[in-house]
């Protein structure tokens, strides 16, 4: 593998650690009010799906080739993500735009239940 493929690789790698952690926090988003058995099963349904992608993209770059760094990669840049957000949580401004999104989220997923309580 020349180091033009392996710098891609690399980064990709970090940059899939990077998405792979709003990817989690959105999957536990939409899990959370669920019972355990469907919590475990779209769970196990996201990891597969995940883990397929990268291997499909990996396969794409540099033919399959698997090195542990890579896997170092994608931990360090989820950890990089999980830093930054508690940075940005911090700042006023980013808590007022998470806690809209949040609020619409929460809108959209229950609206059907959102009208049955407000109506008894």
């Amino acid at each position: 593998m020349d180091a033009k493929v392996q710098i891609l690789t690399l980064s990709f790698s970090y940059i899939f650690g990077f998405t792979f952690y709003y990817l989690f926090k959105l999957n536990y988003l939409i899990i959370k009010n669920q019972k355990r058995f469907y919590q475990s099963l779209i769970t196990i349904l996201f990891m597969y799906n995940i883990v397929l992608i990268y291997i499909i993209i990996i396969f794409n770059i540099n033919n399959g080739i698997f090195h542990p760094y890579f896997f170092i990669l994608i931990l360090l840049g989820f950890y990089t993500n999980i830093k930054l957000t508690k940075k940005m949580l911090k700042n006023v401004k980013f808590r007022r735009l998470i806690a809209k999104m949040q609020k619409k989220w929460y809108t959209i997923k229950n609206r059907g239940d959102h009208n049955k309580t407000q109506s008894n």
